[in-house]
């Protein structure tokens, strides 16, 4: 089975248009399941449980970004050794990042479950969604090596130019995800639980398609010397994943900042943003999926030598961008009042107050999305060039951006200004990453005479 992609060659526009196109749809069909567990929630057990699985947004997204980062970056090098046909050195690539990912997943499983009710109290959650939210929490947790199992093998696939694996796994898994929803909610009334394993469940099959399908893939199929601890690979793993692992850590705790200041308001206006938080992830998927064909895109290129296509993609990548930003905030401010209905039981009494915030915060979000995704086209060039410092730097203004929002803002302009945290957090560091990009691909040298991709087969 031969699913790598050569991206080296052909229009980079061409190329990264049909390498994100199934990830856009794969992300999307992952949004499913956050999606599913919100409206299952929200209208089989009611809006009470849907504020308190939104209570635990932020405190589960900063075990998930940190899982999501350091995947990402243990891939890179696998994209840059493909540029230059070096198989052996793909094998042990992977062989460094499984060691990683099984060590860093047992800790942080152990001590994201230590820190679960602390985080909780820090955020102020209510008393009336507490315990609940405590539940949800603690069970996500405890799936974490099952999530960073899945990503580190869709990041390997991504790395090799193979969208459709994931694509296919994650319509497996948002299937079975709302099938189990339905049976655990509704069936079982196991409540928030239920949810919570129907989304652990969905992940592990798709772990266990993507494994499938790299144990067919020639170029690492590992070998017992290949298992053998390589400090350089180790070290070079540690210098890429964890600066984005760290500058997501920022991220997730200025977004906790934010989402105390959120809790003070009750839970109606938890429930709203949930709502929301819920629909945000369609909102970036598109986003996250160019970012993903621009890095592999970039990394492949920079590993072959191939200097002019970085800085030709580099603009193919702004000018689609900006499309996709366009289509995605048109069909959100159309249709982002019926669809976050969904979330929201009708019969409640708090529904329409729930809708009008939740509307309004997406509205916004919507409006001022460009920002959002020139953010991960500029990130990801630098990332798949091997500078993950930059990254870190924009985390650190997007925590500054969010914190100044939830608490300095809100002061000056009231409470309006929490609705504009997430889009000054990425204008804020958009505004670093485009800097530092264009002058990386501005003085990158002209292409050496021999460069060029191995034969893939």
């Amino acid at each position: 089975m031969n699913r790598v992609k050569n991206m080296t060659e052909g229009s980079p526009a061409r190329l990264m248009v049909f390498f994100a196109a199934p990830l856009i749809l794969a992300n999307f069909g992952q949004q499913l399941y956050m999606i599913a567990d919100a409206m299952i929630v929200g209208q089989g057990v009611g809006v009470e449980a849907l504020a308190s699985v939104g209570a635990t947004d932020w405190s589960y997204w900063l075990a998930l970004w940190v899982v999501q980062a350091l995947t990402q970056g243990f891939a890179i090098p696998v994209s840059h050794y493909f540029g230059t046909g070096d198989r052996k050195r793909i094998r042990q690539t992977v062989a460094m990042a499984v060691w990683l990912c099984l060590i860093i997943g047992i800790l942080m499983t152990v001590l994201c479950l230590f820190l679960a009710r602390p985080l909780l109290y820090l955020l102020q959650t209510p008393d009336d969604i507490f315990d609940g939210a405590c539940a949800y929490l603690l069970t996500m947790y405890g799936g974490i090596l099952i999530v960073m199992a899945y990503n580190m093998a869709s990041s390997i696939l991504r790395a090799l130019g193979d969208g459709k694996t994931p694509l296919i796994a994650i319509t497996i898994a948002a299937i079975t995800n709302v099938a189990l929803d339905l049976l655990f909610v509704f069936g079982f009334h196991w409540g928030i639980l239920g949810a919570a394993a129907a989304t652990l469940i969905a992940q592990l099959l798709a772990f266990f398609y993507c494994f499938r399908v790299l144990r067919q893939m020639e170029w690492i199929r590992i070998t017992r010397d290949d298992w053998r601890p390589r400090r350089d690979i180790l070290a070079r793993h540690c210098r890429l994943g964890f600066p984005l692992a760290l500058q997501h850590i920022l991220i997730a705790v200025g977004g906790m900042i934010l989402q105390s200041a959120i809790n003070r308001h009750g839970f109606v206006f938890i429930a709203g943003f949930t709502a929301t938080n819920k629909i945000y992830g369609l909102l970036e998927s598109s986003a996250i999926s160019l970012g993903y064909a621009v890095t592999t895109f970039m990394a492949q290129n920079y590993g072959g030598g191939f200097y002019s296509r970085i800085r030709s993609g580099l603009k193919s990548a702004f000018f689609i961008a900006c499309a996709l930003s366009v289509c995605v905030s048109v069909f959100m401010i159309l249709a982002g009042r019926p669809i976050l209905r969904l979330f929201i039981d009708a019969s409640n009494a708090s529904a329409d107050q729930t809708l009008d915030i939740a509307y309004h915060y997406l509205f916004i979000m919507s409006c001022l999305l460009i920002f959002l995704y020139l953010l991960y086209v500029f990130r990801n060039t630098l990332q798949g060039l091997g500078n993950t410092i930059t990254s870190l730097i924009s985390g650190i203004m997007e925590f500054f951006a969010r914190v100044s929002a939830a608490y300095y803002f809100t002061g000056l302009f009231g409470d309006e200004a929490i609705f504009f945290a997430e889009p000054f957090a990425w204008f804020a560091a958009m505004a670093i990453l485009i800097t530092v990009c264009l002058k990386t691909v501005s003085r990158l040298p002209e292409d050496p005479p021999k460069a060029r991709l191995a034969d893939p087969r």
